[in-house]
């Protein structure tokens, strides 16, 4: 394939390592806004740059008919819009608040847990999610998509909220540390015991790869779709 990078940098470049090394060429490595002019006509677009500007590079790659993989987090109040673009411009999006294989298993067991913890009101659940300093929003992308998993399957909860919460809305505590990839825990907890799962990263290479698998899978395809689509479709 013909990949460009919009966002390069940290995972860009993990990005870029791994797609050559799989045969790919990189014909663009932009820390610009994408145009025309300087994608170089790529099959496909991966898009890792900073929540203000992710609307914009999303919108002109879909516009130009690009098939875009994002995965910035940050900017998810535009996301319907992107969505629209790209049906109206019969081309494919797929967002992904995480793309390592581990943490959408992660995924899937959390919705699961959910489904066995509805009946039992003496548990209350709460998540948590530690990250590198540089990371500039809060909560993680991959937190929310645990909290939304749970609200799906849980009528006590309605919402999700950062740190201490009341009533139906979903507590999620985000920490900052030097040079954390990224952990996620949910925690369920009654008076007498906790029950808690977790997933823990310890390099930014997961991301990356399922970012290049994602990439691979999306060429001919139209329409939206998630990690899910890639993995256990």
């Amino acid at each position: 394939m013909k990949i460009a990078l919009v966002g390069y940098g940290k995972m860009g470049r993990i990005i870029d390592e791994i797609a050559s090394s799989k045969g790919h060429e990189i014909v663009a490595r932009l820390s610009e806004t994408p145009t025309a002019e300087n994608l170089n006509n790529p099959d496909v677009v991966i898009e890792f740059s900073q929540p203000e500007a992710a609307f914009i590079n999303i919108k002109n790659c879909l516009e130009l008919q690009i098939p875009v993989v994002c995965g910035t987090t940050g900017w998810l109040a535009r996301k319907a819009e992107v969505e629209s673009i790209a049906e109206a411009n019969t081309t494919a999006f797929l967002y992904g608040s995480n793309f390592s294989l581990g943490v959408n298993l992660f995924f899937a067991l959390n919705e699961k847990l959910a489904k066995l913890m509805r009946p039992f009101d003496e548990y209350k659940v709460q998540l948590k999610e530690i990250h590198h300093t540089h990371k500039k929003d809060a909560p993680s992308g991959s937190a929310i998509s645990l909290a939304e998993g749970i609200i799906a399957h849980d009528a006590r909860y309605n919402a999700w909220k950062l740190e201490e919460t009341k009533g139906a809305e979903l507590g999620i505590f985000a920490i900052r540390e030097d040079e954390v990839p990224g952990t996620h825990k949910v925690y369920y907890r009654s008076d007498v015991d906790e029950i808690e799962i977790s997933h823990t990263a310890f390099s930014r290479n997961g991301f990356a790869q399922g970012a290049v698998i994602a990439a691979e899978w999306i060429i001919g395809k139209k329409g939206n779709f998630t990690m899910k689509d890639v993995l256990f479709s």
